[in-house]
């Protein structure tokens, strides 16, 4: 494992399975803390436009590294439609979403998040409702992009359009 000590790599390697996986869940669940502490902070000093300029190109920059460090990890030779939404839901981003949908041919992929975490986190603390799109679609162009430039990313649906009650956002990825 690179960037581990020896003696962390071994602690990990002896800890029971179980223990690894909630280990991991949490780091994803604190990326997205961090990721919303920060966004806050910026939004409440400099305002949400400001916040979702940085946000947009922090989640660009992010998309182009986790896609090629996915396919380099999980070993992904392929770079077709099945093998991008394999990819897609090993990232932080998904595996952080507890509710969602992944639908997939040879040739279209459609990924929808039906509870989407930040937003009901936002709703909760009475605040807005984050528009993100620009933000999820920079991320998600960037990664379709590294891992396949023919492959297309179509936003279906995500804030701040009108949604259907039971969607948060909907993408579509087409070869």
């Amino acid at each position: 494992m690179s960037g581990l000590t020896k003696e962390d790599d071994d602690m990990l390697r002896n800890m029971p399975v179980e223990k690894v996986l909630s280990l991991l869940h949490m780091h994803v669940r604190n990326l997205w803390r961090v990721d919303g502490l920060y966004f806050l902070g910026i939004e409440e000093k400099f305002g949400t436009d400001a916040a979702t300029q940085i946000d947009t190109n922090c989640w660009k920059t992010l998309g182009k590294v986790e896609a090629r460090e996915l396919k380099n990890l999980l070993h992904i030779e392929k770079n077709d439609v099945p093998a991008l939404m394999y990819a897609l839901r090993n990232t932080s981003w998904s595996l952080y979403q507890e509710d969602k949908q992944i639908e997939e041919s040879p040739t279209v992929g459609v990924y929808r998040v039906t509870k989407c975490r930040v937003q009901e986190t936002r709703i909760n603390k009475k605040l807005d409702v984050f528009p993100c799109k620009g933000v999820r679609f920079s991320y998600l162009k960037a990664f379709v992009e590294e891992f396949n430039p023919s492959i297309k990313v179509n936003c279906r649906v995500a804030p701040p359009e009108a949604r259907p009650k039971n969607v948060w956002c909907e993408w579509e990825f087409k070869l």
